[in-house]
């Protein structure tokens, strides 16, 4: 038997129930002080009994203000690191009143413009995006009105923000330089896809501390496939079946690290192995990662919304969140003896 729906209760409804004007129940619930305490307590429990719900949203369009929300567009929803981020958003402004509405844009680069607009038509007091689009200049003229827009894991193109992003750059600097302190120079590069802000400072940080332990050309052992449909461990693949195999590889993200381990382990020759990005099993199966804190970043990026909705002026923040480097053992494997020329 189907269950009718019952119509929502109105102001008016809780008015009657409440024995007073439609007018008083608006003052209760817009915070005037002009109703006497016990009229508002009765309000209140005529609102409990109805399962009444202000529609806060269409009282602060009508009176032309915003909301007391910040919106987030993510990407993949399946990826759990952005979960993290807004997790950390989300703790920062709940201890001021504000809640998150949250979208995401599949990191498809053409969603991304329609569904800010969509959050935007929301009036929230700030954006925060991971950018996934070429270009985020589309943005300027709500800028220009005030609305502040903080971008996290990779800064905006074409469009002044506040950007809050990791050390990728010096955290797999750091992963290269433990792998040449044992004996490692030739270190392969694996990333998909590598022209991605994070991972191109990854690929700087790795080209670095090569060129400090005397490499200076590192292209015959660097894979960075653009293609979606070629895979990390085909990548890995190419990169040991070569006729100068690398002796260790680090990894440009979790996918890769994850790739890199299927082919390693069909592999008799010991092949050091770091990545970046913790993932969920590293330890257990004693990946040697470059780790950072996905919550602090989201948390950043929520300290950061909340000072711009209270002091919009002041130059652009970039904010970088620190990584460190986690050692677990396939990290640690020392090039094979007379394997540097």
């Amino acid at each position: 038997m189907e269950i009718p729906i019952q119509p929502r209760a109105t102001l008016h409804d809780v008015a009657r129930l409440a024995g007073v004007s439609a007018k008083t129940v608006s003052r209760v619930y817009s915070g005037s002080s002009r109703v006497l305490p016990e009229t508002r307590e009765r309000i209140l429990d005529a609102a409990k009994r109805l399962r009444f719900r202000p529609n806060t949203l269409a009282r602060n369009l009508r009176q032309g203000g915003k909301t007391a929300t910040v919106a987030f567009v993510m990407g993949d929803i399946r990826n759990p690191f952005y979960f993290q981020v807004a997790a950390g958003i989300e703790q920062e402004l709940s201890k001021s009143g504000f809640t998150m509405l949250l979208a995401s844009t599949g990191d498809a680069p053409e969603s991304e413009p329609v569904v800010v607009d969509a959050l935007l038509n929301q009036l929230v007091r700030a954006l925060v995006l991971i950018p996934i689009a070429a270009d985020q200049s589309y943005l300027e003229g709500e800028r220009h009105l005030g609305t502040p827009i903080i971008t996290v894991d990779r800064p905006a193109n074409d469009l002044i923000a506040d950007t809050v992003v990791l050390a990728n750059r010096s955290g797999m600097a750091e992963a290269v330089r433990s792998l040449t302190a044992l004996g490692h120079r030739k270190i392969g590069f694996v990333s998909n896809p590598s022209e991605m802000y994070t991972l191109s400072e990854r690929l700087a940080g790795y080209r670095q501390a090569l060129m400090e332990a005397g490499v200076s050309d590192s292209t015959p052992w660097e894979r960075l496939g653009n293609d979606p449909s070629i895979s990390p461990e085909s990548q890995v693949r190419s990169l040991l079946d070569s006729i100068d195999p690398p002796t260790a590889i680090v990894t440009g993200n979790n996918r890769a690290t994850t790739g890199a381990m299927r082919e390693l382990r069909t592999r008799s020759e010991p092949v050091a192995l770091i990545g970046f990005d913790d993932f969920e099993l590293a330890e257990m199966l004693g990946i040697s990662v470059v780790a950072h804190d996905p919550v602090e970043l989201g948390r950043a990026a929520g300290r950061l919304a909340l000072e711009r909705i209270e002091n919009h002026d002041g130059p652009t923040k970039l904010v970088e969140i620190p990584t460190w480097l986690v050692k677990r053992g396939s990290g640690e494997i020392a090039a094979p003896v007379g394997s540097v020329d």
